[in-house]
């Protein structure tokens, strides 16, 4: 006879478990790393533009470098905070149903997300994305090299985290990566072009 492929948990040996919550457990870790690959390219687009929309209208390497800077404590932060009240919301929404089902105190309650854990990750994924133009402007002087590489190491960046979250989500990894790169081009486009504009208008 062949063996069945949904195992059960057996009180002899409480050690195994289902397929389906194999299943489930591998389902939520690559949720959590998608979230992670859209932090950190969160943190890459708004740092990436930001230091451009600064290069827009000062030249010099310090204006950039503190102007992402900033930008990185700003993102994480509110990226932090964010995620803590989220997290904390739909945490007290599933207690109070397990409060209502009787089942408080159990298995489910220390299987909810914990809002401290959540916080730290997604600034943590923010300031890993946003921490790559900052090191690719930090120690170059000349001016167009100084943009061109931050555009350069940012489209690098941008179409391996399109990856990345392609494969998390099964779907195409060309067209994926290529949405994701486009998204970040226009993003920094939008705001060096605006920012240029600024400053031939002295504004």
């Amino acid at each position: 006879m062949a063996p069945m492929n949904d195992t059960k948990v057996d009180a002899e040996n409480p050690a195994v478990v289902s397929d389906d919550e194999s299943t489930f457990d591998l389902a939520q870790r690559a949720n959590w790393l998608r979230a992670a690959v859209l932090g950190a390219n969160d943190g890459l687009v708004s740092t990436a533009s930001l230091m451009l929309g600064v290069g827009a209208v000062k030249a010099e390497a310090r204006a950039m470098v503190i102007s992402g800077f900033a930008g990185l404590l700003a993102g994480a932060c509110s990226m932090a905070i964010g995620e803590f009240v989220s997290v904390c919301s739909q945490r007290d929404v599933e207690l109070a149903q397990l409060e209502r089902d009787g089942k408080r105190g159990g298995e489910e309650e220390k299987g909810l997300p914990s809002p401290v854990q959540a916080a730290a990750a997604s600034a943590m994924a923010f300031s890993v994305g946003a921490i790559v133009p900052l090191l690719a402007a930090g120690f170059i002087v000349n001016y167009r090299l100084r943009i061109a590489v931050v555009v350069a190491v940012a489209s690098v960046a941008l179409a391996a985290f399109g990856c990345i979250g392609a494969v998390l989500g099964r779907a195409a990894v060309a067209r994926s990566s290529a949405r994701v790169v486009i998204g970040g081009w226009a993003a920094m486009a939008v705001t060096f072009g605006l920012m240029r504009l600024f400053k031939a208008s002295g504004i």
